[in-house]
Formats: structure tokens, sequence, C-alpha cells
């Protein structure tokens, strides 16, 4: 199996502090932020950030859900680590400052790919 990564990155008009407190309030901010493609998001622990254990289901394609169940790191530095349990995917959300009153928030997340044919 190949490791597979996708990344994509915004600059957000608020300090990195502010942001990076939105993506770790598991509780309230982030299923606001959470497109249709995801379902069923349950907090199971914690709920801000180090410690949180996170379920949801992911429509990856429209044959394929993933039933995630994420456990939540802060390792340092401005980054938030979801880990999750089911799969071999890690997703590491990095909040640096980008200007006065800006943040830039990169998320990247990496998964052992399938092998064979489809």
């Amino acid at each position: 199996m190949a490791q597979v990564e996708a990344t994509t990155e915004r600059i957000i008009a608020a300090d990195p502090e502010t942001v990076f407190d939105a993506l770790a309030d598991y509780e309230n901010t982030r299923a606001k932020l959470l497109p249709q493609q995801f379902s069923e998001y349950e907090v199971r622990e914690g709920g801000d950030g180090e410690g949180s254990l996170v379920h949801w289901k992911l429509q990856a394609t429209s044959k394929r859900v993933r039933d995630c169940l994420l456990e939540v790191t802060e390792p340092s530095d401005g980054r938030l680590v979801e880990k999750d349990r089911n799969s071999s995917m890690v997703t590491t959300w990095t909040v640096t400052p980008a200007g006065e009153g800006r943040s830039k928030a990169v998320v990247t997340t990496v998964w052992d790919g399938a092998g064979g044919i489809g």
C-alpha cells in the first residue's frame, strides 16, 4: 500500500490563538465547520483539544463511508493531531501567524491507500 497525503491551507482573518481554539473546540465549534460529507458527529470524551475522543462518519466517495473515531493530541507549536483508531488516517492541523490579526491554517491528512485493483 502506498501512503496518500492531502493538504490544503487557508488564510483566516483572526489571530492564531482564536483560530486554534475554534479548531480544538470539538464540543461546539468543530461540528459547525464540517461539510455535508460528515455525519453522526459525536464527542465521546473531552471536547476541548488534547484528550478528546470524537466520532463521525465521512462519506469519502459515493460508495465509501469511513467510520472515524479520532483521538486528539496537541503535540506542540500550534498543532492539533487527530488519529483515527479505525484506520491509518492521521490529520494534522497547524496554525501560524500570517500578519497582524491573520492566521494561516494548514491541514494535512495522511493514510495508507488501498492496494490492488478497485
